[in-house]
Order: C-alpha cells, then sequence, then structure tokens
C-alpha cells in the first residue's frame, strides 16, 4: 500500500502529491494525487464536514481537470485522493485543486446530491465546517509534496 509507506512525519499540508501511476491493460495511464488539507497526526476533519467536502470536490475538481474519475476522503479525514486518467503535472494539479477549494469557500447554494435517494447518508453534512477547511487551506498556502518514504 503506497500510503503506508509514506512517513507521514515529514510531510507539511496543506499540499498536492503524486501518490501513484497504474497503467491499465491497454497502456492508459491512472493517477492518484494525495490532496492533503490538515496535517497528519494533528487534526482530522470532521466526518460532516469531510462529506460535504466529498460532495463538492467531486464536482468542482471536475470544472477545473479534465479526466477527474473520483475524489474520496481519506480515512485518516486529512485530506481526499483523486484518481485521475492521464499524467496531469503537479502544478496544474495543484492550480485545479486551488480553484476548487476557493469555489468551496463560495459555494452558498444547496449542497449538491444530498437527499435520501442521493445520499447514503444525506443528514451528515456540514457545509459551514467545510468552507472553513477549504479558507484555512487556501490561507496557508498549497504546496506541491514530494512524496518522503519510510526508511526500512
Amino acid at each position: 500500500m503506497e500510503s503506508f509507506d509514506l512517513d507521514h512525519t515529514k510531510v507539511h499540508a496543506p499540499y498536492v502529491r503524486l501518490a501513484g501511476l497504474k497503467r491499465t491493460p491497454s497502456g492508459d495511464a491512472v493517477s492518484k494525487y494525495d490532496l492533503r488539507l490538515l496535517q497528519p497526526n494533528q487534526a482530522a476533519i470532521e466526518p460532516a464536514a469531510i462529506h460535504t467536502l466529498e460532495h463538492l470536490l467531486a464536482g468542482y475538481l471536475r470544472d477545473h481537470l479534465q479526466g477527474v474519475l473520483d475524489v474520496s476522503p481519506m480515512g485518516c479525514r486529512t485530506g481526499m485522493y483523486m484518481a485521475v486518467i492521464a499524467e496531469p503535472d503537479e502544478q496544474g494539479v495543484l492550480n485545479a485543486f486551488e480553484s476548487a477549494l476557493r469555489d468551496v469557500v463560495a459555494h452558498d447554494q444547496p449542497i449538491p446530491g444530498v437527499s435520501e435517494l442521493e445520499c447514503g447518508n444525506y443528514r451528515d453534512h456540514d457545509l459551514g465546517a467545510a468552507r472553513g477547511h477549504a479558507r484555512s487551506a487556501l490561507e496557508a498556502g498549497l504546496k506541491i509534496q514530494e512524496t518522503v518514504l519510510l526508511e526500512r
């Protein structure tokens, strides 16, 4: 597991990091990005807020970056993983993430996909907290983080 090889004590959030690259049997690239909002083992995003971030970033990242397959919250609740077709450069991903976070901060409409028909836990959302986490990450300044592997 790639994430278990990352030295979480040597990364500095908020950041964008290329977490992995896979090739399909036909040779197409699928890139996995670590979109980290909070410093690992220092804080965690509240469940309702990360759920809202998932709903919002799923749309907003697609508005700013082609080929987004999936945006999923990390189990540790410090950020999101994003899978993308092809190999976009990290600066382009960082720019798209910044733009998507600005969109989250400005979001003043109902959260998309929040009904009993559309969501498996539709009551568990917090737009205010999601906007706050997005704002904090932008104020701290996103950067590109190199992968720092554990020394074994």
